[in-house]
């Protein structure tokens, strides 16, 4: 046990780390707590609040006392379906939590992997309609570990691990110049058009609630560890239909109701009770992950602030924001409003909430919550000429927007009447220049100023390659990860304050990450997606002190094959992002670049260093989809993580010529090139000693998380009778549409956690 001073209870304790700010002293106590050892691995069982009235006290849904066991199934099921007789529904997913005489009260609190009993099973379907392009070639390029998975067709038709592999686009014709100068200046108060200042952790993760495992630890801690903090949305269309309820059927934590799921979307209603605010905070505790909340929206006459009463007293500063209404610029179509339904009956709608915030004396949080989070069918211009923010001004911390450049939805749902379904070779090319990023970030610009002087932020809430699950062999792509850092830093040079990279489940194309499917859990492991590697080369890019300003260099002429960027922290040139978006050719592609700080006509003096360090994120080419390394590190292929990069790191060290005020920087083809000016701003990001964490013992000798496989197939991607949708909301990307799937990812139960008793070093 770890030791604990006797009158504070566990429960306490949890609540005061959760809430305290980052100080030296809770976070030594969480140190201490986290290398303490009692064996070779310390288990940690999940915690379970106390019987009796919680601090808050939530609104009990009817459904939760209502369940009635069907003779014909066995399902708990609503009394009114079974005098009706409806048919039988899929089952009920849905995952048990230990009872009160299981658990112990160790700091960390996680759960043991023998400790889970799970009720039901449900089948994953494949996504329809993907095909292997014209163009291109079906290969198998999972390492040797994971060759027989890769080979299992059934394996192969979920999109998260497709076979697509694309052929790389032509060099440009003209070619850009492959060998240019690229001059900044050493002070930023001479620079004109330097965005907001930007923090490290401006990439997280926006997910909806389902499933997670030990690799996610690791890989929060990955980011954390470069960013001081990873943020990470809980919510999408889920959280429209999501109640906190008291209890649920065999102490389960989540139930996903599909019986109820008659909109277009299949999103299910879902119940889920205080156990898993609990369990984020757990995760903060140890990784330093900070969460964005969704508040139910769909019923604004019976509403449902449960949510954001409960996480207040739970999460504490580990929750940053609630957000109000998802994507309400598709409501109408998706039949979720009547017809008609236009800005200001979002506006009067988003009001009600509003004052019932007031009124709530267990809200005591003000000014936190996120709005209007549109996908581009109603413009944000149209929402501010309602007075939305001059009149909610006090009530929003952040205005926000969710966009896709492009979907698949004509493929992922064949008879919706999307057309054709889109060749991704066609449209490969689409996401290999600069033009992407600024043409997805032009829309917004006009309306970046308005939140400025509101003093609001300004995030793009979820986003990826494109809706309805992304283009094989393009979102799983290099090209995907050049892409990623690309629009990532032009969203920070354009104000953007954070964006959220969206997680699906198995069958979508675009994840960061993927659990492995069903039974092949016992023996393989997670699948790391190269967005995820985008995530990486932006949080060290920024660095920590949250003081980065972006300046996009225009370089090489403006050429939409080689952009650049500049970071200045605290005042001064810091790194450099240089982008190669060519894939070699016959020896061609490769470009290399003159770097001169101050000097010359600008003004300054010489600032070039006598010598520069460089980071490298390379693959072979833009079509490549496992061997990706970031300073010659990898998380592996297909099947291969643990959410630790493994391998050594080579950092480049690149000598200057002082005397010419030169530094020749050579960016491979394809490729991403992290140039530190000095020994300082590489310092200020390099990853420290860390926690990583593991599977006990009582697992199997893979070092994987064993549970039982229909669960895990239950926990991402698609389930249960007639299920065909398979990601986020069609609608989302540029194109009009009508329809919107459903949920994809995240019930938030991390099982067979055990803290390593010593810190790995990366």
């Amino acid at each position: 046990m770890f030791p604990s001073t006797p009158a504070e209870s566990t429960r306490q304790r949890l609540t005061r780390l959760a809430r305290a700010p980052s100080s030296s002293s809770s976070m030594k106590e969480a140190a201490d707590a986290r290398h303490h050892r009692a064996s070779a691995y310390v288990r940690h069982p999940i915690w379970k609040p106390p019987t009796g009235p919680p601090p808050y006290k939530p609104r009990v849904s009817p459904k939760a006392e209502v369940f009635r066991r069907c003779p014909a199934c066995g399902r708990l099921r609503r009394p009114s379906l079974l005098a009706t007789a409806a048919p039988c529904p899929p089952p009920l997913i849905s995952l048990s939590i230990p009872s009160p005489a299981m658990l112990k009260s160790p700091f960390f609190l996680l759960s043991l992997a023998g400790l889970w009993s799970y009720a039901q099973a449900v089948t994953v379907y494949g996504q329809q309609g993907m095909t292997i392009p014209a163009g291109g070639s079906s290969t198998t390029d999972a390492a040797a570990a994971a060759t027989s998975a890769a080979s299992t067709s059934w394996i192969t038709n979920l999109a998260a691990y497709n076979n697509v592999t694309l052929t790389p686009p032509a060099l440009p014709s003209p070619m850009p110049s492959t060998n240019f100068p690229i001059t900044v200046l050493s002070n930023a108060n001479s620079v004109n058009g330097l965005s907001v200042p930007q923090k490290a952790n401006f990439l997280g993760f926006s997910i909806e609630m389902s499933f997670i495992q030990v690799p996610f630890l690791n890989l929060l801690a990955t980011i954390a560890d470069r960013a001081g903090s990873v943020v990470v949305r809980v919510g999408g269309n889920t959280q429209e239909t999501a109640t906190l309820v008291d209890s649920l059927p065999n102490n389960t934590m989540i139930a996903k109701d599909k019986e109820d799921a008659t909109n277009p979307t299949d999103t299910p209603i879902l119940d889920f009770t205080s156990e898993m605010l609990y369990l984020l905070a757990n995760v903060s505790a140890l990784v330093n992950a900070k969460w964005y909340l969704g508040i139910p929206f769909n019923d604004t006459t019976n509403l449902r602030l449960q949510i954001a009463e409960a996480a207040e007293t739970i999460l504490g500063d580990n929750v940053l924001a609630f957000q109000l209404g998802n994507e309400p610029d598709l409501y109408a179509d998706h039949n979720h409003r009547p017809v008609g339904y236009n800005q200001t009956d979002y506006f009067n709608e988003f009001g009600v909430v509003v004052q019932a915030i007031q009124n709530d004396a267990n809200i005591k949080s003000r000014g936190n919550l996120v709005a209007p989070s549109l996908q581009g069918t109603w413009s944000m211009d149209s929402v501010y000429a309602t007075g939305f923010l001059t009149t909610y001004g006090d009530s929003i911390s952040i205005v926000s927007v969710e966009h896709y450049p492009d979907n698949n939805c004509a493929a992922a749902f064949p008879d919706a009447g999307f057309g054709d379904p889109v060749n991704p070779q066609d449209v490969f090319a689409n996401y290999l220049n600069h033009g992407s990023g600024q043409n997805l970030v032009s829309p917004y610009l006009s309306a970046i100023p308005a939140a400025q002087a509101a003093g609001k932020q300004f995030m793009m809430f979820e986003t990826n390659t494109a809706s309805c699950g992304g283009f094989p062999g393009v979102s799983d792509s290099f090209g995907s990860a050049l892409w990623g850092v690309d629009y990532g830093l032009q969203m920070a040079y354009g104000n953007f304050t954070g964006a959220l990279l969206h997680v699906g489940g198995q069958d979508v194309s675009y994840n960061p990450f993927t659990p492995p499917p069903t039974n092949l859990s016992s023996v393989n492991g997670w699948t790391i997606g190269p967005t995820f590697y985008s995530s990486l080369v932006i949080a060290e890019a920024l660095g920590k002190t949250n003081t980065s300003r972006v300046l996009d260099l225009f370089s090489n002429s403006a050429s939409p094959y080689t952009p650049g960027y500049a970071i200045y922290e605290n005042d001064a040139i810091a790194r450099l992002v240089l982008i190669n978006f060519m894939s070699e050719q016959d020896g061609q592609g490769a470009y290399t670049t003159t770097i001169s700080v101050g000097g010359g006509d600008t003004g300054e003096a010489n600032g070039t260093p006598a010598q520069v360090k460089v980071k490298y994120l390379l693959a072979p080419t833009v079509a490549e989809k496992n061997n990706i390394t970031w300073a010659n590190q990898t998380f592996g292929g297909r099947f291969e993580a643990d959410g630790r990069l493994s391998g050594t790191e080579v950092i480049e060290t690149v000598n200057c010529d002082t005397n010419a005020n030169t530094c020749l920087i050579t960016v491979p083809a394809p490729g991403v090139a992290l140039v530190y000016l000095s020994s300082d701003s590489q310092a200020a990001v390099d990853p420290t000693a860390s926690a990583t964490f593991a599977t006990t013992a009582v697992t199997k000798t893979a070092n994987t998380v064993t549970i039982d496989a229909s669960v895990l197939a239950t926990s991402n991607g698609q389930s249960g009778s007639g299920r065909t949708l398979s990601s986020t909301s069609k609608g989302s990307s540029g194109a009009g549409r009508t329809v919107a799937p459903g949920l994809t990812l995240l019930a938030m139960v991390i099982t067979g956690a055990s803290v390593l008793a010593a810190a790995a070093w990366r």
